[in-house]
């Protein structure tokens, strides 16, 4: 069985910084391509990064978060740094299967910036 688990979210200042990690369990993970979306409080879920060959970040988190995968841990991570308080959101990873459209969904961790 496939599960994704992300942690790290919490309270944090604006301007400051978080790390979210996400593991899989039940898959192999380097053949899937992953990326974190975000659900702001009364929003639509939005995507937020790849990463597959490269990575690809929306325009208003580039600069300030990173995404990085240790396909030897399953590990998925989201570096984000210089908080606003509009990256509030709950955060959740995806994978992607390369090969077709299989993909998996973490239940999110919650991330709130706020002074």
């Amino acid at each position: 069985q496939v599960q994704l688990v992300e942690s790290g979210g919490g309270l944090v200042k604006p301007g400051g910084s978080l790390r979210l990690s996400c593991v899989g369990t039940g898959l192999t993970f380097a053949a899937y391509s992953m990326s974190w979306y975000r659900q702001a409080p009364g929003k639509e879920r939005e995507w937020v990064s790849t990463i597959n060959i490269g990575t690809n970040y929306l325009d208003s988190v580039e600069g300030r978060f990173t995404t990085s995968r240790d396909d030897a841990k399953n590990t998925l991570i989201l570096q984000m740094n210089d908080l606003k308080t509009e990256d509030t959101a709950v955060y959740y990873c995806k994978a992607r299967i390369r090969s077709g459209q299989l993909e998996y969904w973490g239940q999110g961790t919650r991330v709130t910036v706020s002074s």
